[in-house]
């Protein structure tokens, strides 16, 4: 994955995702598992992963208790596979973005030199595009975050779960990393590191707080001075 474009690894995940439940064979079924999936997805938005149990899924679904665990034969399956389906899909729509980002920091790239002024404006724009993408995640995929966590929590209990996460890690982190070295960086991949704790922390932090008044203006502060700093701007 390392040597790959930031929208490759990002289609690399999604192809590698396994699923552990019992495959639909007709594709009355397949829509059937998939409320299921989804259904599961909406009780950890609610409740948390504790909340998921095969009765309470199967009437939140729709669908009869034993279609549940037709699909499913226990709660770790059923886990697993509704946070499989969340990395397949985030994945999906991160190497949509990783793609158009790339695009527009090679153009800006284009128009500028290598001056400290131009390095400068460039630190800025990128900032603005993580911190936009920040506010993205939080107004427009906010429910999905906070599966996110419920995910991330669980996983420290539940080994199969603590394999996606460290897969669905890597789409934002080598995202990040490719990014960096097309603006510059002297050391992209651990300037990445370092940057997906902040965005991740920004997340966290803007789940727990709301909408404060005054937290767009501190994020995109936080983000502009580390970026000016990786690129040795100032």
């Amino acid at each position: 994955m390392a040597q790959q474009g930031a929208a490759g690894v990002a289609t690399t995940v999604a192809e590698s995702v396994q699923y552990q439940g019992r495959k639909a064979s007709r594709q009355g079924s397949e829509q059937r598992r998939q409320d299921i999936l989804d259904a599961a997805m909406r009780i950890v938005v609610r409740e948390g992963v504790r909340g998921v149990r095969h009765r309470a899924v199967a009437a939140e679904a729709g669908v009869p208790l034993s279609a549940t665990t037709y699909y499913f034969k226990d709660i770790e399956d059923l886990l697993t596979d509704t946070f499989a389906q969340y990395v397949e899909r985030s994945a999906a729509y991160m190497a949509k973005l990783w793609e158009h980002t790339e695009v527009l920091l090679r153009q800006l790239l284009a128009q500028g030199d290598h001056s400290p002024q131009c390095r400068a404006r460039l630190a800025d724009e990128v900032a603005k595009m993580m911190a936009d993408y920040v506010q993205r995640q939080l107004h427009n995929r906010r429910d999905f975050l906070m599966a996110e966590q419920a995910f991330r929590q669980e996983a420290l209990l539940c080994p199969r779960l603590a394999e996606l996460v460290k897969l669905h890690e890597q789409i934002l982190l080598r995202g990040a990393g490719q990014m960096l070295q097309v603006v510059g960086s002297r050391q992209p991949q651990q300037d990445a590191l370092v940057l997906t704790a902040i965005i991740e922390q920004m997340e966290y932090q803007g789940l727990l707080d709301g909408s404060r008044a005054d937290a767009q203006a501190q994020m995109l502060a936080i983000l502009t001075r580390y970026l000016h700093l990786v690129l040795a701007a100032v």
